[in-house]
């Protein structure tokens, strides 16, 4: 049985490119050459190899605990976990290999550059945006990934009739989320509540909770 300290990088920084290992895209940091790729076919065998009910995107997957339960709970559904995070990418990968969830693909890079780059176009059902990173200080604000361009990109991948949920704890950021998406009129808010009780666990959003921090929760549709 394969574990986390099996997924390993085959080149180094300088020689760096994105490449599929085993049921995850490695998009490197840094690296200027998405165009050689084109999208990915969720039913490639090197990533679902089969066509499933539904293709879900978690991003900001963190170590993998809210997407590899749903992953569990719902096998007919293809679950692709986005983590720019290497570390925190293998551990989701090696959670993948000992759970034997077949279901389940890991994208290691940034989230914006993979849906701009590498999603295919009208192939997903839902998105999930888990606790992003806040950026709290004002000039690292540019790096939140919900802004006007990402959603764009989840316009262009997401069918019509699909979800995205944008979860955070963080109130400055879930204004913005709510101001970014309010920009485009292809989506429509359906509800804003800080109560989703089978919604599902995560490392932060327990962190979170035992701190006493109110935990937001945005869901649209794609009109």
């Amino acid at each position: 049985m394969k574990s986390a300290a099996d997924l390993r990088i085959p080149f180094s920084w300088a020689e760096r490119y994105a490449v599929l290992l085993e049921k995850c895209l490695y998009i490197p940091g840094f690296y200027p050459h998405h165009e050689k790729w084109s999208a990915l076919p969720w039913n490639d065998p090197a990533i679902f190899g089969k066509a499933g009910d539904k293709v879900v995107i978690e991003y900001c997957s963190g170590n993998g605990q809210w997407i590899c339960e749903k992953a569990r709970q719902n096998p007919s559904i293809h679950w692709v976990a986005v983590e720019k995070r290497f570390d925190r990418a293998r551990k989701i990968w090696g959670r993948m290999q000992r759970e034997a969830l077949s279901n389940l693909f890991v994208v290691c890079g940034d989230g914006t550059i993979f849906t701009r780059h590498y999603a295919p176009t009208d192939s997903v059902d839902e998105i999930f945006v888990n606790f992003p990173d806040p950026w709290p200080k004002r000039r690292h604000a540019v790096n939140r990934i919900v802004q006007k361009q990402f959603m764009k990109d989840l316009t262009r991948i997401v069918r019509k009739g699909g979800r995205a949920t944008l979860v955070t704890d963080d109130e400055v950021y879930r204004d913005q989320m709510a101001f970014e998406v309010a920009q485009s009129a292809a989506w429509k808010r359906e509800s804003m509540t800080t109560e989703w009780p089978d919604y599902g666990d995560s490392w932060f959003a327990n962190l979170w909770t035992q701190k006493g921090k109110t935990i937001y929760y945005q869901r649209y549709a794609h009109v």
